[in-house]
Formats: structure tokens, C-alpha cells, sequence
């Protein structure tokens, strides 16, 4: 494998999110969109023009999905799965698997390469020993399934060029794992440790490169760690943020890395010491790229006059 570096830092999209969550690039849009989850706004940067929108959200988004409709987002609020049509703000349930949980969100989500979309929960507020949460998906069809259970933090989710391998982290256990991943049926199964982090740091948003290898965002840990296919570490990438969240490949040759920060849970010393906190970083790549856009596949003409389907 050719040797791959981290190039210089292009820029910095000043926006000092809370949380900021999801990064994804939109190719036949040219932009670059995110979440902000504890400020309910998702953000497009159009990077030709480098021009900011926000769409203030009607929850919190934990992550969501590009749809083959410009106008509409698969969207995992706290409270559930939608479809979400940003000039009319038009909400259109699909599921709310957790609604009898209190205490758990939607948090990580992605599309798969067949074009469904993948959101796990998280245990925000404790409510009981027991409690725990799930990683779940959305067909083409509409149709919600349970694939993990017992989770804490679902984070870290994404899949190998071919997607026959899904990577998939439950935060706190500090462990990146990976399944084999039916391309046909969405099921996952032989399930296997791939790579862990030190004890202060967190597995939290990743994306595979076009060499199969997989990028990690480390919580509390202020660096961004490119894992080889056997889960060896290749190159680590430090931030001047202690918590970046999750990382997307962009621009034109998809030799651009995006990253999402927060400042979430930092303290007064910790926030005076950093500035960018929050803001999105956008770093040259050299001799590497990422993978073309995923738009999740799910027909538009379902549900259509949907309330909740649960």
C-alpha cells in the first residue's frame, strides 16, 4: 500500500457546535453537511462558494442520510426515525423503536452501500441497571429492524469498499468491531473485535477509505487514527481539540478530510485553551481518497401520509 499522509489544514468552518456530529459530503451538491445534536440545526457548507446554510430542526438530530430527493433527509431524531422535507419542514414518522425508553436517543447513523440507513441509540439519562440500547436500520421499503442490542453508545458505524464488512463501536467499551454484513438481507453477524482505544479515549465517528481502511474519531482523545484492514494503526492525525466526533472524505476527488468537533463536556479551562472547539477542520489528503456519496434508497412515495409507524 502506497504510503498515505495528512496534508496541511485547508481551513476551518468557524461554527463552535455543541456537538457536532455526522459529517458527510454531498458530491452532486458539492457541500458539506453535519449536525449540530444538542442545538437541533443541521449545516450545509457549500464548498465552491464556501457559503453556510443552517436548518433548525424540530428535535435534536442524533445522524441522518442524503436521499435521492434533493429536498428530503432520512433524519434519526432523538425520538425516532423520519423523513424530514426541508422547504416545507414536513416531518414523516417511519419509526420510534425506543419510544417506551426513557432516558435513550439516537445518536450514530449512516447509509449502507445498498442504500438503507443505519442509526443506533445511545443511554443519555439512566434510568434503570438494566437499561441499554440498540443499533437499528431502514429499508428501501420503510421497514425498521433491530440488528445489536445491549449497547451503550452506539457509535463508529461503516462499511468496507465492497460493504461486505460493517465496523460498528459501542463507546464505552473503547472497542471498534467488525461483522460480516449480508449485502442482500442486511444481516450482520460474526462478530469480532477489530481495534481498541487507550482507557480516556472513545471509538466515536469513522469512514472508509477507498483502501479498505477505516478512520476513527477518538473522544477525549484529540486525534483522528487511520486503522489498516487488520486493525493495525497506520497514521494517527492530532487535533487541537480534545473531542472530535466523526470524519467524512470530500471535494471534487474526494481527497479532502472533514472533521466534526464539540465542545461539549469541556471544561472552563479546557474551553479557554481551545479556541476551535467545535468547529469543523478540513485537512488535505495526500495520496488517498474516500468513497463516492451514499443516498439512501428509501422510496419517496411511501408513507406519505404517515403519523407514526413504530
Amino acid at each position: 500500500m502506497q504510503s498515505v499522509t495528512v496534508g496541511k489544514l485547508l481551513m476551518t468552518i468557524p461554527v463552535a457546535n455543541q456537538l457536532g456530529e455526522g459529517v458527510q459530503w454531498d458530491g452532486a451538491r458539492e457541500s458539506i453537511w453535519w449536525t449540530d445534536i444538542l442545538s437541533a440545526v443541521i449545516y450545509q457548507f457549500h464548498l465552491p462558494s464556501k457559503t453556510l446554510t443552517s436548518f433548525p430542526m424540530p428535535h435534536r438530530v442524533g445522524s441522518f442520510g442524503l436521499t435521492i430527493d434533493p429536498n428530503e433527509l432520512i433524519v434519526a431524531f432523538d425520538i425516532g426515525i423520519a423523513r424530514y422535507h426541508l422547504k416545507h419542514k414536513s416531518i414523516k414518522w417511519l419509526a420510534k423503536p425506543e419510544a417506551h425508553l426513557a432516558g435513550n436517543r439516537f445518536n450514530d447513523g449512516r447509509t449502507d452501500r445498498q442504500g438503507r440507513f443505519w442509526a443506533g441509540t445511545m443511554v443519555e439519562v439512566r434510568q434503570s441497571s438494566s437499561q441499554s440500547a440498540a443499533l437499528y436500520s431502514i429499508d428501501i421499503e420503510g421497514h425498521c429492524q433491530q440488528h445489536i442490542s445491549q449497547l451503550q453508545i452506539s457509535n463508529g458505524l461503516c462499511w468496507s469498499p465492497d460493504g461486505k464488512t460493517m465496523y460498528h463501536a459501542d463507546s464505552p467499551s473503547h472497542t471498534l468491531f467488525q461483522y460480516d454484513f449480508n449485502t442482500l438481507t442486511g444481516k450482520v453477524s460474526n462478530k469480532r473485535v477489530f481495534a481498541t482505544t487507550p482507557e480516556s479515549f472513545f471509538p466515536d465517528g469513522a469512514e472508509v477509505d477507498a483502501h479498505g481502511c477505516v478512520w476513527n474519531a477518538h473522544w477525549g482523545g484529540g486525534q483522528v487514527v487511520r486503522y489498516r484492514a487488520d486493525g493495525s494503526v497506520d497514521l494517527t492525525l492530532r487535533l487541537p481539540v480534545t473531542n472530535p466526533t466523526s470524519v467524512a472524505f470530500g471535494g471534487r476527488d474526494l481527497d479532502l478530510l472533514i472533521i466534526t468537533s464539540a465542545k461539549h463536556a469541556l471544561t472552563v479551562e479546557q474551553l479557554a485553551d481551545e479556541p476551535e472547539a467545535g468547529n469543523v477542520f478540513i485537512f488535505q489528503l495526500e495520496h488517498i481518497h474516500g468513497l463516492g456519496s451514499l443516498y439512501c434508497q428509501i422510496n419517496a412515495n411511501l408513507y406519505a401520509n404517515a403519523d407514526i409507524l413504530s
